[in-house]
């Protein structure tokens, strides 16, 4: 019995969705205790890397494998400007889905092979 998990949706882009979700509230959060203000560029990056996890996570997605590839190098690139306060979270999760990327890219050419 096949798992809809696993033929629908990657765990790797899902975690690495989820912890960009996570650490946007965990930045909203520190910044607001410190009285100052959210930089919104921040934000608005963390989100769209967020989205575009939650986007490569579906496995059936045509340009997954792009989605998840721009979502990691996002999420590294904003992991690594943060890298002395949040910023580690955040490269782990750009980490994981760099690795989605480069298993989603390496599927599609399995089951293109195969379809020959």
């Amino acid at each position: 019995m096949a798992s809809g998990w696993r033929n629908g949706w990657d765990p790797l882009a899902a975690i690495a969705a989820a912890i960009a979700l996570i650490m946007i509230g965990v930045y909203i959060g520190v910044i607001r205790q410190q009285g100052s203000q959210v930089v919104a560029w921040f934000v608005a990056g963390m989100a769209a890397a967020a989205l575009l996890s939650i986007y490569g996570a579906v496995r059936a997605a045509p340009w997954r494998g792009l989605a998840l590839a721009a979502s990691g190098l996002l999420m590294a690139a904003l992991g690594f400007l943060g890298i002395l306060s949040i910023g580690f979270p955040i490269l782990c999760a750009g980490v994981l889905a760099l690795v989605a990327a480069a298993l989603s890219a390496g599927n599609g050419r399995r089951s293109t092979l195969a379809r020959e």
